[in-house]
């Protein structure tokens, strides 16, 4: 039986019924294959959502193996190896499981940096990649600002813009998430410049057009971004200058100097220190507001993440993220909302932002990671510039991409993705919790309740309780110097979630 999910039900893919398509019984065909290769019982099912998978995780080696150490001296000859966290044989990753080619399988809760949204080896996206429709998109691949397919209206708006956040119906698509974040800011100082001007109509003066060329104003404008202390928001040049997590991302790469404000730093569980947390956001808040007034470079933008990633997972109140779009609109300047890691329904809400029940959306909201795609969307007409070639590259994005991210959005709706995120991620942080309880000083400062599967704790050897993790058969990440995250994909189910509680707990007792 399937199991059923908000009324949908969810019928195991191995279930042969006389409705079935030609493309249905070659996805079944596909899952079987992969089942065999694991020696998993067609009649007992590890998942409800993807059959295929391991029913629990298998560890033959030591990690990494004698296959894989061989693969890696050879690839480590012609590229960097030095931050590889395990190599990987996507031929056998099924669902919820990464294998490596010593045919260890481990149970992926880091999910290729919280990018994986719907399963390794997903039918339903082989099913997409097989398409006519993307092999068109692959072999003719256009630039899309000179080139764009007679198609490409319709699928923004059956895919990227299905899902738009709300308020937000316009998109510029990119290539990755630091291309995201630096393409929005680009449209943050043309449409902070465009305002002083008059309007989109004012022509640039001679003076603009020439010191622009010689990297002075007026024509390069003296405007900035103002981002968090601990904010990750990539590598690019300009996404650097607002990337705070750590030195390595920064070193010897020049910088431009932009303010940065004290991102609220709560204390845990969030119910016994109510009161020292708001005064922690609202020093923040005025914190911000005082940079936006007096910094000697004016912010034209302030970024913020829903929950800070790479810096240590850390979190703030729907109550600050209100306060901070306040304070944006107030003083005229715009609010981006960096989703790259959040968005997808990695919170238990497609879009994290979606628990703030803001009055007013924000201007930006940039996107990559589960989506497989990038860009940002916008809703205010004024941030497309008054000139072409002003914000273009010769790719724009991916149409390839594009298809890929709308064949997962079927997945998610048809699935009930997100609202079992949402389910599976509350009864996660209850096992969580006794954990604890059971081994005080391990699972320090546990975060994440009531945001799906997006949850976090601090441990004392947090390196290597990652590499122990490894041991008992779970792929796990971390963030800040101390910080243990949680990154399913949106098919992780109870199950799963007991075989990792069961696996932290071995962790922690060995």
């Amino acid at each position: 039986m399937g199991v059923l999910r908000q009324g949908v039900a969810l019928r195991p893919l191995t279930t042969v019924s006389r409705s079935m398509s030609a493309a249905s019984i070659s996805r079944q065909s596909f899952s079987r294959t992969l089942s065999r290769q694991f020696s998993v019982s067609s009649t007992r099912m590890a998942s409800s959502y993807l059959p295929g998978e391991p029913e629990r995780p298998v560890v033959k080696t030591e990690i990494p193996g004698p296959a894989s150490k061989e693969y890696i001296t050879k690839l480590t000859q012609v590229f960097d190896t030095r931050s590889l966290n395990m190599l990987a044989d996507y031929t056998k990753s099924v669902g919820n499981y990464i294998v490596d080619p010593d045919g260890n399988a481990l149970l992926d809760v880091y999910a290729q940096i919280a990018s994986i949204p719907v399963g390794y080896n997903n039918p339903g996206l082989r099913k997409a990649a097989e398409s006519p429709e993307m092999v068109t998109a692959l072999i003719n691949r256009p630039a899309l600002g000179n080139f764009p397919s007679h198609d490409w209206a319709d699928v923004l708006e059956t895919g990227i813009l299905k899902v738009a956040p709300k308020g937000l119906d316009q998109v510029f698509t990119g290539m990755a998430g630091s291309d995201a974040n630096e393409t929005a800011y680009k449209a943050a100082f043309m449409w902070r410049r465009q305002r002083e001007r008059g309007g989109p109509a004012v022509e640039f003066t001679q003076e603009e057009l020439e010191s622009s060329m010689l990297n002075k104003s007026p024509g390069a404008s003296e405007l900035s971004i103002l981002s968090f202390k601990t904010a990750f928001h990539g590598r690019l040049f300009g996404t650097l200058s607002t990337t705070r997590s750590k030195p390595i991302h920064k070193l010897d790469i020049p910088a431009f100097d932009w303010p940065h404000a004290t991102f609220p730093q709560l204390k845990y569980p969030l119910e016994e220190h109510a009161e020292e947390n708001a005064k922690a956001e609202a020093d923040s808040l005025a914190e911000v507001e005082h940079l936006i007034k007096n910094y000697h470079v004016p912010p034209a933008a302030v970024i913020v993440e829903p929950i800070q990633s790479e810096g240590g997972d850390n979190h703030a109140s729907p109550a600050f993220f209100r306060g901070l779009r306040a304070l944006t609109k107030k003083h005229g300047i715009l609010l981006i909302v960096d989703e790259v890691q959040t968005g997808v329904g990695a919170t238990g809400k497609f879009w994290a932002h979606e628990h703030w029940d803001l009055p007013d959306p924000p201007d930006m909201v940039t996107f990559s990671k589960k989506a497989q795609t990038a860009g940002f969307y916008y809703g205010d007409p004024t941030l497309r510039p008054n000139k072409p070639y002003r914000q273009f590259n010769t790719w724009m994005g991916d149409p390839a991409r594009a298809l890929l991210f709308r064949a997962i959005i079927e997945e998610i709706q048809q699935h009930d993705l997100v609202g079992n995120t949402a389910r599976v991620g509350d009864y996660l942080f209850g096992k969580l919790e006794g954990l604890a309880k059971k081994y005080p000083g391990q699972f320090d400062n546990l975060r994440g309740k009531g945001q799906g599967t997006f949850i976090a704790f601090d441990n004392p050897d947090r390196d290597g309780f990652l590499t122990k993790a490894k041991k008992f058969g779970v792929n796990i990440g971390g963030s800040g110097a101390t910080a243990v995250r949680l990154r399913p994909m949106l098919i992780f189910e109870k199950h799963h979630a007991d075989i990792l509680v069961e696996a932290l707990e071995k962790v922690v007792s060995s």
